[in-house]
């Protein structure tokens, strides 16, 4: 009680709509958030959208927009899906864009090279003497030296997959896109120079003892891949790495002489988990208050993501951290492996995926919430199959849980209208389920703790497959039509509505809009707001009752694996 939470997950990158692969490795935070605020501890949860980096750069140039209108679009539609959408509680999601978010990253960025953990050093970089500015890889196109593609990119060439740096390429020269000006250019404004360009390097080498010594003391409670990943790749020996780049989207460098050059996205927005926690203290009136979180030992850290952001979560940002030596360490990493789509990757330009915002539009968001819990990536690769979805959503989660909810509710109203009286003493049976009930909480509650929340919400769907037995033994249905049995049906539903009250809070973290549905189907105007097990009412009233969730039904899911497969068509503006 009263521990001081802070829950971190990953910012979705802002150029394009979320899918149902993003969403299955945030889910865990929610959860998180929820239980430990009903845990009676202080939850400081944050994120934002991260604006910067040169996939916005790019596509703006393509389009001949700025980069701003992009991030800003992208921005607003997180927030619509991700807290009204998915009903995820931040207490501050914000942006990377943010005069405040900048100036953390700048005071870091001075610490850091104050202490002697950042310098500088000269490379070769690409020039161009049309646009008077070094290029980013992506504004770069060529040939590739392994294939002889001659419409490489300078990260990567599409035609054989190969890796690229801008460097490796042959004849390389302005990507024409990023200029929207395609054909108007001759070879001569296309061509670009090798220069040698300056940049600050983050001393990884010197933190390498640091690290190995945390990753070895802390990594017990993270995820099995992010323990893996990071003890390999120290193992192998960390090389020092560049945190600015040769671009003006990005928060600026705060040292003269280098006003064309930003400080790197990998660097800045890990440090939005710091800026986003001050920000929100800065809203409470309280501007100290994040310190509460950042400069206590007794703290505890979780940070939420994919297996992609597992370098930056293990690596990146502890290092920065210790570097600075002053804030709080991640505790526990809660690293989700990766979802595929009918067996197949997501893949935008396939048109294979499944859109957050369309799935939003079909569905209700606790059955997704439900879904990638019970079937998602949490310690392996998970498969989101629309058949599946909705044989597990109709037969679990509305046959089996909803199903005990509404009959239940439904028979007590109709038979019951005045209300349930608590029987004074209970049979074995009540009493073997009653305790099923009591005895969940604390289990639940250390799964949800060490970060398994599948094995979690299992051992809360089984004290609704426990009451469905018992109902199903009791048969009040059949009882209530011998009038000398009346007070036996009474007590059997009284139990029954008691187990119901305790599943709306054990399902709470999982199923918020659940949970809240259930209360007001019980009489409550409020939900209860702590973690344990309720002490039995005297006598229940049970209010209107209706379904839960929709059934799913096989239109809907022909009509979804009937998108698959179409590639969007690109917007010419915003």
């Amino acid at each position: 009680m009263d521990k001081r939470i802070f829950i971190g997950l990953a910012w979705p990158y802002a150029n394009g709509s979320l899918h149902l692969g993003h969403v299955s490795a945030f889910i865990g935070a929610d959860i998180l958030a929820r239980y430990y605020r009903l845990a009676g501890d202080r939850v400081l949860f944050v994120s934002g959208s991260d604006c910067y980096g040169t996939p916005i750069a790019v596509e703006a140039a393509e389009k001949g927009i700025q980069p701003a209108e992009i991030a800003n679009k992208y921005h607003e539609e997180f927030r619509k899906n991700l807290v009204d959408g998915m009903g995820f509680s931040y207490d501050m999601y914000t942006r990377t864009t943010t005069d405040q978010h900048a100036k953390v990253v700048q005071d870091l960025f001075l610490e850091l090279h104050k202490k002697g953990f950042l310098y500088t050093k000269t490379e070769k970089a690409l020039y161009s003497p049309l646009l008077e500015r070094f290029l980013p890889d992506r504004f770069v196109e060529g040939t590739c030296p392994k294939c002889g593609y001659t419409g490489a990119r300078g990260d990567q060439c599409d035609e054989c997959g190969t890796l690229l740096d801008p460097l490796e390429l042959k004849d390389p020269r302005i990507n024409p896109k990023i200029l929207n000006r395609k054909g108007e250019l001759s070879d001569t404004d296309r061509r670009l120079e090798v220069r040698e360009s300056e940049h600050f390097y983050l001393k990884l080498t010197a933190l390498q003892g640091a690290l190995e010594q945390w990753v070895e003391s802390t990594s017990d409670s993270w995820r099995a891949n992010a323990s893996g990943f990071a003890k390999s790749f120290l193992k192998q020996g960390l090389h020092d790495r560049a945190i600015t780049r040769d671009t003006d989207w990005g928060v600026p460098i705060p040292l003269p002489g280098y006003e064309t050059k930003r400080i790197y996205v990998w660097f800045e927005a890990v440090a939005g988990y710091l800026s986003a926690s001050m920000l929100w203290a800065e809203e409470q009136n309280t501007p100290d208050e994040w310190k509460e979180w950042w400069q206590n030992e007794e703290a505890v850290h979780y940070y939420v993501h994919g297996k992609d952001n597992i370098p930056f979560h293990t690596i990146i940002w502890p290092a920065i951290l210790l570097a600075q030596g002053a804030l709080h360490t991640p505790d526990h990493i809660v690293s989700s492996e990766y979802l595929k789509l009918e067996g197949k990757q997501f893949s935008k330009s396939r048109g294979w995926a499944v859109w957050l915002p369309e799935f939003l539009e079909s569905f209700d968001p606790e059955t997704l919430r439900y879904f990638l819990v019970a079937n998602g990536p949490e310690t392996s690769d998970a498969n989101f199959m629309w058949a599946e979805y909705a044989q597990r959503v109709n037969g679990e989660l509305i046959g089996t849980f909803g199903n005990l909810v509404n009959r239940t509710l439904s028979i007590a109203k109709s038979k019951f209208p005045e209300g349930l009286r608590f029987p004074e003493t209970v049979d074995a049976e009540s009493a073997e389920l009653l305790a099923v009930a009591r005895d969940a909480f604390p289990k639940v509650g250390e799964l949800i703790e060490a970060g398994k929340f599948r094995a979690a919400f299992r051992t809360a769907l089984e004290v609704a497959e426990h009451g469905n037995r018992y109902i199903n033994t009791k048969e009040p249905w059949k009882k209530i039509k011998d009038e000398m049995k009346k007070d036996e049906v009474e007590g059997d539903l009284a139990v029954l509505v008691q187990v119901i009250r305790s599943l709306a809070m054990l399902v709470n973290p999982f199923l918020p809009r659940t949970s809240e549905k259930i209360y007001g189907f019980l009489g409550f105007t409020a939900q209860e707001q702590i973690w344990k097990y309720p002490e039995p009412e005297a006598a229940w009233k049970i209010g209107d009752v209706t379904p839960l969730y929709r059934k799913i039904e096989d239109a809907d899911i022909e009509a979804q694996l009937a998108k698959l497969g179409k590639p969007v068509a690109p917007e010419e503006g915003l």
